[in-house]
């Protein structure tokens, strides 16, 4: 079954970057994938949309993403009407927060998930750059591409401070396994 994921962030933050190294981790585990990209204004700010299809077969779709199976938001300010209007309440949505779920329950019945992507970055030298730790913390909701070959892309791709980086996106995605084993209990 195709999956449909979008990312939403703000030009800067690494949106697009982290759509990309999801999409490269899907297409290694030698899955299909078509990943574009919309901007707002083209400049620092403005909310800008990675969105990822990726199925076992070619994809033949070439609109944009009306209902997604996942969304990622980088900033909790984002979590609006329009961006919810592509998803329903089985769609895994995780935003970077440090509010716990309880603050998104008056956005409707979503499956909302916060992760303080700012802290874990923080806490592996990283300072603003929280695409890693989100992206991990993404993979444990997904249950997909797999960690270890997510963490692999990053290493590969990342500028800088690579060893950081996986860190982060590791320490993320035990964090959210660790309370997804929670509360099915």
């Amino acid at each position: 079954m195709m999956q449909e994921i979008l990312i939403l962030g703000r030009g800067g933050q690494g949106a697009q970057t982290a759509g990309n190294l999801l999409a490269r981790s899907f297409f290694e585990k030698g899955q299909f994938v078509q990943t574009f990209a919309t901007y707002g204004g083209a400049r620092r700010g403005t909310p800008v949309t990675s969105s990822i299809r990726v199925d076992d077969s070619p994809i033949q779709v070439r609109c944009n993403i009306e209902l997604a199976n996942a969304m990622l938001c980088f900033d909790d300010s984002l979590m609006d009407q329009a961006f919810l209007a592509n998803a329903d309440n089985k769609t895994a949505i995780v935003v970077n927060s440090a509010r716990p779920a309880e603050y998104f329950a008056d956005l409707g019945d979503y499956k909302i998930v916060p992760v303080n992507g700012r802290h874990i970055a923080k806490s592996h030298g990283m300072g603003k750059v929280i695409n890693s730790a989100l992206l991990g913390a993404f993979v444990a909701i997904m249950g997909q591409p797999g960690i270890d070959v997510l963490c692999e892309v990053i290493e590969q791709n990342a500028p800088t401070k690579k060893q950081e980086n996986v860190a982060a996106c590791r320490e993320a995605f035990e964090l959210l396994s660790a309370s997804c084993v929670e509360n099915s209990k």
